[in-house]
This record gives C-alpha cells, sequence and structure tokens, in this order.
C-alpha cells in the first residue's frame, strides 16, 4: 500500500475514506523540521546554510511514516497546495532520506489538491508531480529572513528595552501601523461644525426628512455653520419661509456583488460579522477545509473552476428562480501578485448545499460555512437595480434651499442573499422617500439644529488592519493571523470592543525600531522585499542573493545600535516623543517640570512592563505616568483625604492598587490594596478605596471560638478562621468579590465547616463542577471539560490542563478546538528527569582479628 502523508489527522480521516484500504495515510502534524533557536542556525559565513532540527513532537510521526515505507517502499506528499505545504513536503522527504527510509529505488511523488473531495483527490492521484523548488526557495527565504530578524534584533530590544519582548520582519510593520493611528488619534484636534435637519410634510401628509443645503443664496460646505448661532439664524431663515418642491430628480442605479473570498476578504468579514479574530477564523475555516466541506482556505486568488461556476448558477436557478441568474457567468480576475502561490478562491465544495443541508453542529463552522456559501452563491447573480431620487426644496425668494435623498430597491438581485459588511458605517442616504411632486407645497413641521464634531481617524479592527496591510503589500494572507497573533500575545496591543489599542510596551518599540530601524519598519522596504519574495517562488530570482543584500546592511545597523548605552536610547526616544509626552501646559509653565514635587524634571524610562514617564529626582519623588498622558491606563491619582493621609490610586507590575499616603523614612510600606478582579480603576472613589485598605474585615466571632474575617488574598476572596487551639488557621475561597464586604456569619460557618470537611479542595463544599462538558476524547478517551480556573477558563483532560485563547468564548469552545489545544500543552510537557540510581555502598572490607 502506497504512504500517503499529509498534515492534520482529520485531514488524514477524510482522506482515507476516498482512497480506501489500497493506501496506508498518515499524518506529518504539520512541520516535522525547523532552525533550533540558538545562534549560528542560519549559517551567513556559510552561504546562508540552514541547521534543521527535526521537534521533539515530530520524531515519533516521523518514524511512524519510515516505518510504514518499511511495507511498502512508495511514498506520494500529498500536503497543502501552498508554499507551506511544498515546504513540508521538502523537508519530510530530506528527514527520511537522512534516515534512510527514502532509498535509491523508492518512488516519491507530491500530488496537490485544492479541496477535499473524491474527485479532487482522484484527480489529483492520477497527476503526480515533482516537489516545486522554487517554492520551497522561496519558504527558506522567508525562514531565513525571519530568524536573521528576530534573532538578531530581539536581542537588542532585551538589552536596551527591558520588557520588550521581540521584534519581527513583518510583526514590527503590522505594530507601526497600529501606534502610528494611536498617535494621530492623540494628536487629532476636533472641528466644531452644526449641520440643520427639518422634517417636512408633503400634501398628503407624508412625512420625510431633508438637510439645509443653501443660505443666503450661497451653497453651504460642511463647515459653514460654525457655531450654534450661526445654526440657529439658518432655523430661522427656514421657519420664517414657505418651501415648495422646485425638482425631483429619479436616477436608475445598480449594485454588482463581491467577488468571492480570498484569505484576507474572508478574514475581514468573519471579524466584521462575527467578531472572529484573523486566527479563530482560519482555524475554523482549516476544520471546514479539512472535513472536506470547502476548498482551500489559503488563497490569493478570486477565480472560479468552470464546473463549479456552473454549479452555483444551478444552484441559484433552483434556490430563488431563472431571474436572479445573470444571461452570462461573472469573470472575477485574479489579483494575486504570483500566479503559483494563487489558488481558487474560497468556495464550498458542493454549491447544492447550505449550511442547514450539512447540519453542522460547531456554531463556529457553521457560522463561518453560511458566509462562504452566500457569498459564493451571491458572486454569481443577478445585480440590484436600484432608483435613487433627490428632491430640492426651496424658498420662494431662493434664500433657502434644502435636499431630500432616497432610494428604492427595483430588484433585489445578490441583495436577497448576502450583502458585504462595511468596517465604518456611514449615512448612504439609503431611505425610502414618499412620492414628491414638483411645485407642491412642503409643510413644515420641525427645523433643528445638530452639533457635530470631526472625528479621529477610528482604530483599526483587525479587519481593516489586514485590509490595510494587504494595501500596503505587507505580509501575504497565510501570514497575518499568525502575526496580528503574535503583536497580542506579545502584550504589544490589546484588543477592546474588536478594536486594537497599542499598548506603551508596543508603543515603545515601535519608536525605538523607528528611530534606530526606520529601513526595516518601512512600508515600502517590506513590501518591496515581499515582491522580491514572490519573484524567489516564481523561479525569477535566486533566494541567497535575496539573503545576501538583506544581511549586508542589516548586520552593520545592529552592531551599530548594539555600542549605544541604554540612557542614550532613551534619551533619544525621549527626544523623539517629546511633542507627545510633553504638550504644552495652557498656562504656559514648564511642561516637563514634575507636578508632584515641583522640582525634578521629567524623562522616558523603562521597566520590564514598558515605558513610562517618571520624575528625575527619583526615589525622593516618586511620581510616574504612563507616556500615553495623564488620565490614562496605568495613571496614579489622588481620590481623596483621611485624615492626614491622602487615598492614591496606582498601578503596579500586577495591576492597579489603592496606597493610603507616600513612604516615609518612618513608614518605608504605606499600607496598600489591590482591585479585586471585576472592579474598574475608573470607577474608583474614596469611599471604595478606604473600604479596601479597610480590609480584614471582622465578620464575627466563630461558635467555638476565635474570629472569623474574609478578605483577598493571592488566590481570590476569602474567609478565615482560626480555632483558639488549632495551629494553621483555614482559608475557604468565596467565588463573589462582594461576599468579602457582605457575607455574613451564618454563611460564613457554613463555607468554613465544608471546608475542613473536605481540606483538600479550593473553596472547599462540592467538587467544581465544568462550566461546558464536552465528551470523551476521540482518541484517547476521557471526559474532556472546559473548567472555570483562578486565570481564566481552561481545558482539562486527565492530568492535561490547556489554557484557553483570550478571543475564544468558553461557552463556544468544541472538542476538536479542545483536542488540539491539549495536543500543543501535552508536548510542551517535559518528560521528568529521571534519578541516576544511588550507588552501592562497597562492601566493608573484614580484617581479621589478631590473635
Amino acid at each position: 500500500m502506497p504512504v500517503v502523508v499529509v498534515e492534520s489527522p482529520a485531514k488524514a480521516k477524510t482522506i482515507n475514506k476516498y482512497l480506501g484500504s489500497d493506501y496506508t495515510v498518515l499524518a506529518s502534524y504539520g512541520h516535522v523540521r525547523d532552525l533550533p533557536a540558538k545562534n549560528g542556525s542560519v549559517d551567513t559565513d556559510q552561504d546562508f546554510d540552514m541547521t534543521w532540527e527535526i521537534g521533539v513532537d515530530s520524531r515519533k510521526h516521523v518514524k511512524a511514516i519510515a516505518d510504514a515505507l518499511k511495507e511498502d517502499n512508495n511514498l506520494i506528499l500529498a500536503t497543502d497546495p501552498d508554499r507551506e505545504g511544498e515546504a513540508i513536503s521538502w523537508h519530510l522527504e530530506e528527514a527520511l532520506r537522512k534516515r534512510r527510509a527514502i532509498k535509491k529505488d523508492t518512488p516519491v511523488s507530491r500530488v496537490v489538491f485544492n479541496a477535499i473531495t473524491k474527485a479532487a483527490v482522484t484527480e489529483a492521484m492520477q497527476n503526480p508531480r515533482q516537489v516545486d523548488q522554487p517554492l520551497v526557495d522561496a519558504y527558506l527565504a522567508r525562514r531565513a529572513l525571519d530568524y536573521l530578524v528576530g534573532f538578531n534584533l530581539s536581542p537588542v530590544l532585551w538589552r536596551k528595552l527591558p520588557g520588550a519582548r521581540s521584534a519581527g520582519r513583518v510583526q514590527s510593520v503590522c505594530l507601526r501601523l497600529i501606534v502610528e493611528r494611536e498617535m494621530e488619534i492623540e494628536a487629532f484636534n476636533a472641528r466644531e461644525y452644526w449641520s440643520v435637519k427639518a422634517v417636512l410634510a408633503t400634501p398628503r401628509g407624508k412625512e420625510y426628512e431633508a438637510r439645509l443645503t443653501v443660505l443666503g443664496g450661497d451653497k453651504l460646505d460642511k463647515y459653514s455653520l460654525e457655531n450654534s448661532t450661526a445654526a440657529e439664524l439658518a432655523v430661522q431663515a427656514i421657519s420664517s419661509r414657505d418651501l415648495s418642491i422646485a425638482k425631483v430628480e429619479a436616477k436608475p442605479a445598480s449594485r454588482n456583488p463581491s467577488a468571492p473570498f480570498m484569505t484576507s476578504t474572508l478574514q475581514q468579514e468573519a471579524s466584521r460579522k462575527f467578531g472572529l479574530g484573523a486566527r479563530q477564523c482560519m482555524s475554523t475555516a482549516q476544520r471546514l477545509y479539512e472535513a472536506g466541506y470547502i476548498t482551500y482556505m489559503r488563497t490569493d486568488g478570486i477565480d472560479m473552476a468552470p464546473e463549479a461556476v456552473t454549479a452555483t448558477r444551478d444552484a441559484i436557478a433552483s434556490r430563488y428562480g431563472a431571474e436572479y441568474v445573470p444571461s452570462s457567468p461573472r469573470i472575477y480576475k485574479n489579483k494575486a501578485k504570483n500566479a503559483q502561490e494563487a489558488h481558487e478562491c474560497i468556495r464550498p465544495t458542493d454549491m447544492m448545499r447550505s449550511a442547514e443541508d450539512i447540519k453542522i453542529s460547531e456554531p463556529d463552522q457553521r457560522k463561518l460555512y453560511d458566509l462562504i456559501w452566500k457569498r459564493t452563491i451571491a458572486c454569481q447573480m443577478e445585480g440590484a437595480r436600484l432608483e435613487r431620487t433627490s428632491v430640492d426644496i426651496a424658498s420662494d425668494d431662493g434664500q433657502v434651499g434644502l435636499r431630500a435623498t432616497g432610494q428604492v430597491v427595483l430588484f433585489d438581485g445578490f441583495l436577497r442573499v448576502y450583502e458585504e459588511g462595511r468596517d465604518d458605517v456611514v449615512d448612504d442616504d439609503d431611505k425610502r422617500l414618499p412620492q414628491i411632486m414638483e411645485g407642491e407645497k412642503a409643510d413644515k413641521r420641525t427645523v433643528s439644529p445638530e452639533q457635530h464634531f470631526t472625528q479621529p481617524p477610528p482604530r483599526y479592527t483587525e479587519a481593516t488592519l489586514v485590509k490595510r496591510m494587504e494595501e500596503l503589500g505587507i505580509g501575504r494572507p497565510s501570514t497575518y493571523a499568525s502575526v496580528i497573533t503574535t503583536i497580542q500575545d506579545r502584550e504589544y496591543v490589546r484588543k477592546d470592543k474588536n478594536r486594537l489599542f497599542p499598548e506603551d510596551k508596543g508603543r515603545i518599540v515601535t519608536i525605538f525600531l523607528l528611530n534606530f530601524f526606520c529601513q526595516y519598519v518601512g512600508y515600502e522596504f517590506t513590501a518591496n522585499l515581499e515582491e522580491e519574495l514572490d519573484d524567489v517562488s516564481a523561479g525569477e530570482r535566486n533566494y541567497k542573493n535575496v539573503l545576501s543584500r538583506f544581511w549586508k546592511d542589516f548586520s552593520a545597523a545592529i552592531a551599530e545600535t548594539s555600542e549605544l548605552r541604554i540612557s542614550e536610547v532613551l534619551d533619544v526616544l525621549d527626544n523623539a516623543l517629546a511633542s507627545q509626552l510633553y504638550p504644552p501646559k495652557e498656562d504656559g509653565s514648564d511642561p516637563r517640570v514634575c507636578p508632584k514635587c515641583g522640582q525634578g524634571q521629567l524623562h522616558l524610562k523603562s521597566s520590564r512592563t514598558g515605558g513610562f514617564v517618571g520624575c528625575g529626582n527619583y526615589p525622593e519623588c516618586t511620581y510616574t505616568r504612563p507616556i500615553a498622558g495623564e488620565g490614562a491606563d496605568g495613571d496614579e491619582r489622588v481620590l481623596g483625604e483621611d485624615g492626614d493621609d491622602e487615598i492614591w490610586l496606582k498601578a503596579g507590575r500586577f495591576g492597579p492598587y489603592v496606597q493610603r499616603g507616600e513612604p516615609t523614612p518612618e513608614n518605608k510600606k504605606p499600607r496598600r490594596a489591590s482591585l479585586p478582579r471585576g472592579w474598574n480603576k475608573e470607577d474608583m472613589d474614596l469611599e471604595k478605596a478606604l473600604t479596601l485598605l479597610s480590609l480584614p474585615r471582622e465578620i464575627g466571632e466563630h461558635p467555638e471560638g476565635g474570629m472569623i474575617t474574609s478578605n483577598f488574598g493571592r488566590f481570590g476572596p476569602y474567609v478565615m478562621h482560626k480555632l483558639p487551639d488549632d495551629a494553621k488557621p483555614v482559608y475557604a475561597n468565596v467565588k463573589d468579590p462582594n461576599d468579602v464586604f457582605e457575607i455574613g456569619m451564618n454563611r460564613a460557618v457554613e463555607i468554613l465547616a465544608e471546608k475542613r470537611a473536605n481540606p483538600g479542595r479550593r473553596g472547599g463544599g462540592a467538587a467544581v463542577k465544568p462550566l461546558k462538558e464536552l465528551g470523551e476524547h476521540p482518541e484517547s478517551g476521557g471526559p474532556v471539560n472546559v473548567m472555570d480556573g483562578r486565570y481564566g477558563a481552561y481545558v482539562k483532560w486527565e492530568k492535561v490542563n490547556a489554557t484557553i485563547p483570550k478571543e475564544v468564548e468558553a461557552k463556544d469552545v468544541t472538542m476538536e478546538q479542545a483536542v488540539q489545544w491539549i495536543s500543543e500543552k501535552a508536548a510542551k510537557k517535559k518528560p521528568a528527569k529521571r534519578k541516576a540510581p544511588a550507588k552501592k555502598k562497597a562492601p566493608a572490607k573484614k580484617t581479621a582479628a589478631k590473635k
């Protein structure tokens, strides 16, 4: 039986079903080799020779493939149809040749299919080829570049900017986009303007809305009405005049559907409509692909196979009628820069099957499949036919003019199935108007002014960030998900309400790179490098020449920056950020004078948790604030006074806390209390702070003696009691933080009794119930559950506890996701070191007694 190798066990299972018992289908579980994380893995002195190492977890998979080849001397590499898939096949062949599992007479072939269907797999098996070396070279170039940048630039960051974790060829440019957008927002000055709207009515009593466009005979622009006075004068001008319909104009219009999905547009739309992050979107699409429901999900292409176009048109006619099928198929031109890396669009493998027809149980998969199906169906449907109407209303003297706009959908076309989402929705004047005729009177019902302010550019969502990276030519669709995930995992960026905010740490790293490695975070430079790598994959450029040119300048920049002291780096960054860190004050005073001691000069400082502004008189003055300015996340402020003490709200490495007074020689450690989970620092006031600082709270005397108290500890809120004759106190966790302030005697005594009865259980009482029971592990057996932990929800199977990614809700976790996380966590666990057996002592020599 020929040995067929794919990446994942799920894919292997599906393909095995189509190939039958004549083939042995095994999984490599992704890449089997990588560059070791140590110096010299890419030898720049030896023509960029690369040292590869088989991962610990991959050794058993390579061995399984090698063992299978002993039974049948025929290897078929069927990994994914892209650069990464080609690289996995190349690595496998190289690794197996080194093991001598592939012999001189072993036939090795490469097959690719864009969809895991019986027809696609069968056809691929009939058309084998060899590994595509230009695609492999493109992979080698990218992997070497990423290694050279990360392995050489990251140590510079560690030494010069404590707290900075890493830099990357694409991730640093992506981070720059987010940081520069935030700086635009901070520098933005809002401008006031006004508009005037009137609710008018036809002689038949039908109301409609119009906006003022002409005043005093002059056409208004956006800022013509600068203040409330001008707006009120405009209201009076409308109210004091009779209005009539001067002109009604109706124009036909049409809308055509969007192209079918490619990787980047799928990520954007999944983010807009479902709030799915790029990684979560691709993970979900991967499972749909491996199950045979959709075509390959990493693609730059938007073209469809002719048979797919025909099937889509048949599905439209069957479901919606012949009037929704255009006279000829819609053709979408492929926009990929490199045809070798472009595949067919992302579409269902069977256009006749909607999400309801295939009954997908996993919610994210069902939503994403439905989205892909609708987009594919819509892309081959008739366009929508509209009628756009504009109505001009004027006063008799021509001094006042208003306009009402609206539209009517005459034929819905593709809109019956699908409409593309928008990142920042604006008023498209798509309201429907009543029947309005020229010359008739327009009765005024209400005339009202509205105040507006210009808005700063919006922060990026994952969707708009992917769109911007695509526009700039930074990265490629297959990399977007991992890049955006990395900058969040590094805590350079946080995601809040689907918007991306740069952390101070990320901002400092970006400013550092812009000042010392400007070329390598340049948009044009990065895009040009991507084009060179595309040329490599097309066989038009030698990848080692690309590496050589890059390394020559990059290594020189690294060497130059390595000589700088941290203080020199901070001085440069302080100057670069001066306008932002120390904006002019309204009273004209020096913005760099410490507001706390009034003597020290403020300066940019660095710590393990990121950059901040601090007083130069430290340690005499402990004033600090975040680089984003007063009132930003992490700022310290006085909440009020209690007696002679100021009560402060501060930020530390473990989060915000309140503090009584400042350190003094007599009181070096003033009383502090961390904010409990669920308490927002924005809501903190003096009363809440004093409540926290008064802890522990005495609940009352235990019936058996001893005081019961409540407080917050390392493991959350708890109640504590110590019997007079006990050596150790008993701590029992409570779930609700409010219980620390509200729990009564009866409940406290009950919880403590449960804890004493079950001392091994955290919090006492019954065993912790799962948040969600997923069922038996599909491969190894044993229950898999979603649990609530001290640091958030996690997946539990036997002794393996796997953290659930931040962007995934606990209630939405599926068995497939859980198994993947469990496998990854189990792979990271190091086997326990065996203790060397104790050396046996040599038997004591017996000495003959002297007689």
